[in-house]
């Protein structure tokens, strides 16, 4: 008899466990490349779109796309032309680009990623940087060096989270006074549980605790 309490308590502190490290996990963050982007996964290329067109509030392939300088200053357009990563048309910097391009992405993912060049031919430390967030909670950030892809300084830029995210900032060096982006990939490795999927969890787990002590009266 005396059991049955014990299990319910037992359920009640692995219920309130689950719902913490829903709640409070912090998010590590590692490089990835163009390859673990597998079956499922989502490319925006920008093919077919015209030159010149204004990049500041473009919805393309299920991503919004903002700059923080506003209009103006970041169109689709042809430049640097081909590199490893890069192919027209493509996203490029014709004003300030000194501001932060934001993706607000159509779903919850843990990767993501795009090929890249800023104008220079150099190696360039922390060429570019890719900030994650879901909603307006920071999850993680990570830097990548450039290097010429042939010619231009740049590359892939790949990342993946241990937490889910929705949005991503892009900001990139000043070593370069123009930057362009392109075949921007997005995906989910791995199902990942919701709060209320664990909620739900615990749940039916004290209701069965609650069932199977009646029972035992």
């Amino acid at each position: 008899m005396r059991s049955q309490p014990r299990l319910m308590r037992a359920a009640v502190a692995l219920f309130g466990v689950c719902l913490g490290a829903a709640s409070t996990a912090s998010a590590s963050t590692f490089a990835i490349g163009v390859g673990a982007f597998g079956p499922g996964s989502s490319l925006v290329a920008f093919t077919g779109l015209a030159d010149g067109t204004e990049v500041n509030g473009l919805s393309v392939g299920g991503l919004q796309f903002q700059y923080s300088l506003g209009n103006g200053a970041v169109i689709i357009d042809g430049g640097p032309g081909s590199t490893n990563n890069i192919t027209p048309p493509n996203v490029v910097s014709i004003g300030n680009p000194s501001g932060v391009l934001t993706l607000t992405l159509p779903s919850l993912i843990d990767m993501f990623g795009f090929g890249y060049a800023i104008l220079n031919s150099s190696a360039v430390p922390n060429a570019t940087t890719i900030s994650l967030f879901n909603g307006a909670t920071p999850v993680g950030s990570r830097a990548y060096d450039g290097a010429p892809d042939p010619a231009f300084t740049g590359g892939f830029a790949g990342i993946q989270s241990t937490e889910v995210f929705n949005r991503v900032q892009l900001v990139f060096s000043a070593a370069g006074p123009a930057f362009a982006v392109d075949n921007v990939r997005t995906g989910l490795s791995t199902p990942v549980p919701e709060p209320a999927t664990i909620v739900l969890l615990g749940t039916g787990l004290l209701a069965a605790m609650g069932r199977a002590r009646r029972t035992k009266r």
